[in-house]
């Protein structure tokens, strides 16, 4: 169980959070500091990876559970909700490929969804979980206000998101989007399927670090930690300053080269390792601008890839976490979609824990 503060340390009367996709990689961090930051949280989730990914959580009576699906859930959750955290989708390029409708329909029409019944429900704010990629191939650091480029289903179903949501934004109804750069750090929804997070896991466990060619590619970097913190900052901060905004989520400091990841590895853990290249050239690279949530909200992340790269193997080492088919996100939803668990869309039966 967190530790809960008093709720008279949260500002502008945000009381009740309810977080979609909180059993998710970055919900389960999300949802845990929230509830040590003192806000009641209710978690919706399908739980595709276990329900064990908040179960710790689960006799804390400011945390709510409701397995439920966000194109169908009952929308009366939603009553005295006073934020919703919007991070629900199937998540990263290749898992979005395997069933480009689904993620159509769950990435964009379920998030409008949520966003349009938050809004019914005098939801007084409202933060859209968006990513980086919709960049896609850039020349030039791109901002907010670059043209995206999306490549992909997934990018393409996030900007498609984003252009439907935001004009939701009035005076009643604050809405944000956090675009995020590419995430890695231990989580209890851990996966290995992330940049950094797998090449530790490739070097911890055979010493050879895979590589996708030809490693020139730009990619943005931000810790999970740090990018919970970045939704938690916006949920404090007055809406003038981030009503109808996009804000990119990282540090200017954190573009990084795909080949310069091993050097960095190789400074933290002290072992050799081959490094295995793989792949076509990847189309996608595309250095990012975040001076403007730096600016606007002060947010500043504290950590690093190093940062990331100790706590992996540390807690490889110490056997705190392991990887299996649940790790890898493209390989569960095959098994998913081969049973399927995840093209079903019956409802579920509503369940709140």
């Amino acid at each position: 169980m967190g530790l809960v503060l008093p709720t008279t340390q949260i500002v502008i009367n945000m009381n009740t959070i309810l977080v979609t996709g909180g059993g998710g990689y970055i919900g389960s961090i999300l949802v845990r500091l929230l509830l040590e930051k003192g806000y009641n949280v209710k978690c919706l989730d399908r739980f595709f990876f276990g329900i064990e990914t908040v179960s710790e959580l689960l006799n804390n009576n400011n945390f709510q559970v409701i397995r439920d699906d966000i194109r169908w859930f009952n929308p009366k959750i939603l009553k005295d909700v006073d934020c919703v955290m919007d991070l629900a989708s199937l998540s990263n390029d290749p898992s979005s490929e395997l069933d480009p409708s689904k993620t159509y329909d769950i990435n964009f029409l379920g998030r409008v969804r949520v966003a349009n019944l938050s809004k019914e429900y005098s939801v007084k704010k409202y933060i859209l979980a968006s990513s980086c990629s919709i960049y896609g191939a850039q020349t030039e650091t791109a901002n907010e206000n670059s043209i995206p480029n999306p490549l992909t289903v997934y990018a393409k179903s996030n900007l498609l998101a984003e252009k439907e949501i935001l004009p939701l934004a009035d005076e009643n109804f604050c809405v944000t989007v956090l675009r995020q750069a590419t995430v890695y750090g231990l989580s209890s929804r851990m996966r290995f399927d992330l940049a950094i997070n797998a090449m530790v896991l490739n070097v911890f466990k055979s010493k050879k670090l895979k590589l996708m060619r030809d490693g020139t590619q730009w990619r943005p970097f931000v810790h999970i930690k740090d990018t919970s913190n970045a939704f938690i900052e916006v949920v404090e901060t007055v809406d003038e300053k981030v009503n109808g905004q996009v804000f990119n989520v990282g540090s200017n400091e954190q573009n990084i080269q795909i080949k310069e990841l091993p050097d960095i590895i190789r400074n933290i853990i002290s072992t050799d390792f081959e490094i295995e290249w793989y792949g076509d050239p990847d189309m996608r690279s595309y250095r990012v601008d975040f001076s403007k949530i730096a600016n606007i909200i002060g947010f500043k992340p504290e950590f690093t890839p190093k940062d990331g790269v100790k706590e992996i193997v540390d807690a490889l080492a110490a056997n705190k976490v392991t990887d299996s088919i649940k790790t890898k996100t493209v390989d569960w939803y095959k098994h998913l979609l081969e049973s399927q668990k995840l093209v079903n869309d019956i409802s579920i039966n509503s369940m709140i824990i």
